[in-house]
């Protein structure tokens, strides 16, 4: 309850999403686990456009949003994907979140987190010496 109350990366808080229950309309949901709302009219928006929302499922990461949602939350789209979906090309790829900071991070050989030690340089390579 504490989390809910004060912490808005562990999804959205309690009135956020109070607020979001009372003035929006639900309009999805991703793979991940993250709904999608709609503002019901136009009062509660800017620009003459419905308000659009994102309550994360988990915590907050705005790069865990799908290509498809990320349209429509920034108005790219005028449909969401659940009536309209984006149509695919065969050379794209599955949307992956940054995982940056996160245990799943690539660490490549040599980083400080895989221990620090990599091959010696070899090769044109001649370290610099002081004179």
């Amino acid at each position: 309850m504490f989390k809910a109350i004060f912490t808005w990366w562990n999804g959205a808080t309690l009135g956020a999403r109070f607020h979001i229950g009372r003035r929006g309309v639900f309009v999805g949901q991703d793979d991940y686990g993250s709904r999608y709302y709609e503002a019901k009219d136009a009062s509660d928006s800017y620009d003459g456009r419905k308000r659009r929302w994102v309550i994360f499922s988990g915590y907050a990461e705005a790069s865990k949003v799908p290509a498809e949602w990320h349209g429509w939350l920034h108005y790219t789209f005028d449909e969401p994907p659940t009536v309209q979906p984006l149509l695919r090309q065969a050379w794209e790829k599955d949307h992956r979140p940054n995982l940056t900071g996160t245990v799943h991070a690539y660490r490549p050989q040599g980083s400080l987190a895989r221990g620090g030690e990599r091959q010696k340089a070899t090769g044109d390579y001649i370290p610099w010496t002081p004179e």
